[in-house]
């Protein structure tokens, strides 16, 4: 999502005038001609149909965005001679003059037009050689209807009959629905290729990866690569969750964070389900789809059409804002039984917690909870995943400016995480004693140097799957931390 932000947005939200709208038409057939001349050949003058006297808006601005990236694809490489925009008070602006037949220039055009309902926002005219405008017709396109009632638009601009605040608010309408789509589209691929990151780093001790199954004998890079593909569906819906919540509390306050996450808990079951369908019964993302499911909510409840990017430390107070009441629940519950019987009652606290499910014996996470105080990835995120903050993404970073790429530097942040991360993934295999041996270990590899060799992470690697060790819960904040880093750079 590369989205120009408030400070920097060239457009001004202002009313434009009569006047100015007439001379900014004289001033863009001026050029027209004058391009005509210049170039001798078919020219694209590209504008938005908006109603009103506001002609640009970031949101205005946005869409128009994404008219020049559809033109920049589709025209031929190498035939466009020259190519200008412009954004001021009377709206956005582009001119091309194409090396290319007009015909062929304007199917182009309508095509683009054509191709999503924020096309019908986009006037591409098409000027052949000797000035004349080319209709939609002559490329065998059918006449634009309505905006307001799908009727032929002519129609109805001509008898004026939908009032400028009808018109203005179905181009709202258009400009969001399309934007939301795609912008959970892209949150929701990003996700994946996350977890794709994730796993293909290599080497992580005691984890799958490409070198080998780590501690694991019924996981595989294949089942890794299944499940996160499967899951994308899944962070679609969150941020969808997320969207309709965020977009309802501002309007009419109706959804708060708490029923957001019973929303996104019910999504999460079928996930689950998912999971398990696409590997055969493998738990390969459990924590990743609580974790996730939740983050991708946050974004979609922090999500607007102008401005889809949002500061990283936003996006985790959402997070902790959406688990806050469930976590304390669920930990006072805990805190309450002492006795496995009352505690199959009670939900798990290292697992998606996924409220109505059949009962089950304690798991290991409400174990650990009542024994030794971990919280697991929930009270993680219930916290503001302060282990991405203050470790993952700061050692990333520090990784990649040192020279090196992204799942190299990986695997550097995972050492840190894994030196710094009460893991509860390392207390079930390995109690207290294996717990401290990995972080003890990768602290003990990162004094010496802070890029440790491949032989070095190897033999660490080799170390913990003879311990049957395996920072799982490191490996999905390094997930996070993958995800955070991309978004933040505006990687989507």
């Amino acid at each position: 999502m590369n989205t120009e932000t408030p400070e920097n947005n060239t457009a001004i939200t202002k009313e434009v005038t009569l006047m100015q709208i007439l001379q900014a038409r004289e001033d863009r057939v001026l050029k027209q001609h004058t391009l005509l001349a210049a170039y001798h050949c078919p020219i694209i003058s590209f504008t938005m149909n908006i109603a009103g006297p506001i002609k640009v808006s970031p949101l205005i601005e946005r869409a128009f965005q994404e008219g020049l990236k559809a033109l920049d694809e589709q025209l031929p490489k190498g035939h466009v001679l020259f190519q200008d925009t412009e954004i001021s008070v009377t709206g956005c602006q582009a001119m091309y003059a194409v090396d290319l037949d007009a015909l062929r220039l304007k199917k182009i055009c309508a095509d683009i037009e054509d191709a999503t309902p924020l096309g019908r926002l986009f006037d591409m005219d098409v000027l052949d050689i000797d000035g004349t405008k080319l209709d939609r017709e002559t490329v065998g396109g059918h006449p634009r209807n309505c905006i307001v009632c799908s009727a032929p638009g002519r129609g109805c601009a001509a008898r004026r009959l939908h009032t400028v605040p009808q018109l203005q608010a179905a181009t709202r309408a258009i400009i969001n629905d399309y934007f939301a789509i795609k912008d959970r589209e892209q949150i929701a691929s990003l996700a994946v290729q996350s977890l794709l990151d994730e796993v293909g780093t290599t080497p992580k001790p005691g984890l799958v990866d490409r070198r080998n199954n780590g501690s694991h004998r019924d996981m595989t890079l294949s089942t890794f690569h299944s499940s996160a593909k499967a899951l994308e569906p899944y962070f679609q819906e969150c941020v969808k969750i997320g969207q309709e919540a965020g977009h309802l509390s501002q309007e009419k306050g109706r959804v708060s964070p708490e029923d957001t996450f019973l929303l996104l808990r019910r999504a999460g079951i079928a996930a689950e389900s998912t999971m398990y369908e696409a590997t055969g019964g493998v738990n390969t993302h459990k924590g990743i789809i609580y974790t996730f499911g939740v983050l991708c909510g946050s974004l979609g409840r922090l999500w607007t059409p102008e401005y889809p990017i949002a500061e990283t430390q936003d996006i985790l107070a959402e997070c902790a804002r959406i688990v806050e009441q469930s976590v304390k629940t669920d930990f006072a519950s805990m805190n309450n039984s002492n006795d496995s019987d009352s505690a199959k009652t009670k939900p798990s606290a290292n697992s998606l917690p996924i409220g109505d499910a059949p009962l089950s014996p304690p798991t290991a996470g409400q174990r650990l909870y009542q024994e030794l105080g971990l919280t697991g990835i929930r009270g993680e995120v219930a916290a503001g995943l302060p282990s991405v903050t203050n470790i993952g993404l700061p050692a990333l970073k520090e990784a990649l400016l040192s020279g090196q790429n992204l799942r190299d530097a990986g695997t550097v942040t995972l050492l840190h995480l894994i030196a710094h991360v009460k893991d509860t993934n390392l207390y079930h295999r390995g109690g207290k004693e294996g717990a401290a041996y990995a972080a003890d270990a990768a602290k003990a590899l990162l004094e010496h140097t802070s890029r440790p060799s491949a032989q070095q992470i190897e033999a660490l690697d080799d170390a913990f799957i003879a311990r049957n060790l395996s920072p799982g819960g490191c490996a999905d904040l390094l997930a996070v931390t993958y995800f955070l880093y991309r978004f933040s750079e505006n990687q989507v």
